[in-house]
């Protein structure tokens, strides 16, 4: 059939519409001489020169300030990682320990450790911001629980783990880890080949009668009254001869002359009260020696204090406290029918729990106060927060932690 005039065939269309796309694509097209800027030449890959030539060999290079170049020893490898040991030598043999710590740093491979004793002015505090300064990958430290408290405290939030190595008097954070008393070299692998565990850290913010402030740690327990005075009336000589019993001493010393006193008191999100009491307690963890439960049910990873309230009434109510914490804490609660027994019997307010993220005590006058076994002078305030988890602690591997 003959085409009519004005009509165009397929192929005439289809050459068209090539014909726009390709004006649409000039037009979209960069300019080749802006396109060559900055050097005015288009290259292609094949342009290019390659960085090396066949067979080129040789060293990457240091490049010194003018220029010049030397070889690099080495090349791309971490250094290898550093323990730490801190050790109170009044409480460990120093040169064992040491050897110890060595000779597992050496099998695991380690660069050689850094060793850092205590003194009577620093307690651990200062050698431990050494260590740390030093990049040490994990910090073990010997000593009694008032040079594991100082330790603690500088390496809370710093993500470094702490081993434990048991020692001292009370052993107290060890205890109520569920760590090896007898066994430091235990913990002296844990160190290096063990897990991690984070656990809470309790810090005191103390405020003296003079307005003067400061802060400090505890991992096991603190407290004002009756509890820091037996403290500061232990006989540090005895201490040392017959470790936790001296105590006793101290116990008895302060009985004598314990009087209630008044004392306003504040759990973090709570009203506030007001007692006569013999003793605040702020407590990270629940275990004393000689299997005592004073707080059965305290978590060291919880994210909370639990608090204690002593307010015992005359000679009876110091019998209610003695049965509640020896006996009741201490011994019924592990059976069966002794928790049934508990559960039936009528509550007294000799002995009152509570718990929470911290806890702020302001005593009528000013009492003392003790942290984890050390006396800290006498405050009119007393503030407690809690750091929930800021403390990595070395375990042996598989350990699990009482009561998890």
């Amino acid at each position: 059939m003959a085409t009519q005039s004005g009509d165009t065939s397929p192929r005439e269309r289809s050459d068209d519409l090539t014909s726009t796309a390709n004006d649409r694509t000039d037009a979209a097209a960069p300019d080749p001489e802006q396109a060559a800027a900055p050097d005015d030449v288009i290259r292609e890959p094949e342009d290019v020169a390659p960085d090396t030539t066949d067979g080129e060999t040789g060293e990457a290079r240091r490049v010194g300030p003018e220029g010049e170049t030397e070889p690099m020893g080495g090349g791309a490898e971490k250094p290898n990682p550093k323990a730490a040991l801190v050790y109170n030598p009044t409480k460990v043999d120093g040169d064992a320990l040491r050897e110890q710590v060595l000779r597992a740093s050496e099998e695991a491979g380690w660069e050689e450790p850094l060793f850092y004793e205590t003194t009577v002015d620093d307690l651990g505090d200062d050698v431990t911001r050494q260590a740390l300064e030093a990049d040490a990958s994990v910090v073990l430290v010997a000593g009694g629980d008032g040079t594991v408290r100082a330790v603690s405290g500088e390496m809370s939030g710093s993500g470094i783990p702490l081993a434990i190595v048991p020692s001292g008097t009370g052993n107290l954070l060890a205890r109520n880890l569920g760590l090896p008393l007898t066994e430091p070299e235990t913990m002296i692998e844990a160190a290096f080949t063990g897990d991690r565990t984070p656990i809470d850290v309790g810090w005191a913010r103390i405020t003296r009668e003079g307005g003067e402030v400061e802060e400090h740690a505890f991992v096991v327990m603190g407290g004002m009254g009756l509890d820091a005075a037996m403290i500061a009336n232990t006989n540090p000589q005895l201490k040392k001869s017959v470790g936790w019993v001296a105590y006793v001493d101290g116990a008895t010393r302060s009985l004598v002359k314990a009087k209630p006193f008044r004392v306003v008191y504040q759990l973090d999100g709570h009203r506030m009260h007001a007692a006569r009491v013999q003793s605040v307690l702020f407590a990270n963890c629940g275990s004393l020696q000689a299997g005592i439960e004073l707080i059965p049910e305290a978590s060291i990873t919880d994210g909370e204090l639990d608090v204690v309230i002593m307010q015992p009434k005359g000679f009876w109510g110091w019998l209610l406290v003695w049965r509640r914490v020896a006996w009741d804490n201490s011994f019924l609660r592990k059976f069966r029918a002794g928790r049934r027994v508990l559960s039936l019997r009528t509550k007294d307010s000799a002995v009152v729990y509570s718990r929470g993220r911290g806890v702020a005590l302001a005593p009528q006058e000013p009492h003392p106060v003790q942290l984890d076994g050390d006396e800290f002078g006498e405050a009119k305030h007393v503030q407690t927060r809690l750091d929930a988890g800021g403390l990595i602690v070395a375990m042996p591997a598989g350990h699990e932690l009482p009561g998890d």
